[in-house]
């Protein structure tokens, strides 16, 4: 089994920014709510390509992020034919090993996988994801001394380790399924590369 995958993530939850959790530190709040987006630029998993497919996931955990279990939600890009469904869901489902399989130790709880369309866009320190009906999430980059991206490198709970996360503030995160609904903007966002494979 080998696969690898790389390309531009993100991610927006409820905490005040900078978000304690990337340190182990308790949320801002009592419980932790966040959705994460993928987008993949390049990457196969035994010759199935997986070549411009984006991959969400919606996720409360109901208290400190390091030491709760994690409900989440999984969203797949509608594009991908079966064989590419089955890589996607395989890997971010954590059976594929590697770094998704560390962050899938975090999970309680499967509450709803759905094939849907997934729209992800970049532009000049802005991030933005859409599911119709679902969510809408746009974050914006903060700008730090000069003018220059403000960077968080080595953070213990990490999406994407190997790689400085840019900070950023949310203008908006709009989510509603599986009875979750949240509405939030002003809130911490963070987004980088990320490259993922099975561990060798």
């Amino acid at each position: 089994m080998t696969w690898s995958l790389k390309g531009t993530y993100f991610e927006s939850c409820n905490c005040e920014v900078a978000c304690p959790c990337l340190f182990l530190s308790p949320p801002s709040q009592d419980e932790c709510t966040a959705l994460v987006g993928w987008h993949i630029e390049d990457g196969e998993d035994e010759g199935v390509s997986l070549l411009g497919l984006n991959v969400a996931l919606a996720v409360h955990s109901p208290g400190h992020m390091a030491t709760t279990q994690w409900n989440v939600a999984l969203y797949v890009d509608e594009r991908a034919d079966e064989a590419q469904n089955a890589s996607l869901m395989k890997i971010f489902g954590g059976q594929g090993g590697g770094h998704p399989a560390r962050l899938a130790t975090h999970i309680g709880a499967i509450v709803g996988v759905r094939s849907v369309p997934i729209e992800f866009t970049v532009d000049a320190g802005k991030h933005g994801l859409k599911i119709p009906n679902i969510a809408d999430v746009e974050v914006d980059q903060i700008s730090g001394q000069g003018g220059d991206p403000v960077t968080i490198s080595g953070h213990p709970l990490c999406i994407a380790p190997g790689f400085p996360a840019t900070v950023a503030k949310s203008s908006k995160m709009v989510f509603k399924d599986h009875d979750m609904d949240w509405n939030l903007s002003d809130k911490t966002a963070v987004f980088s590369p990320f490259a993922y494979q099975s561990e060798q």
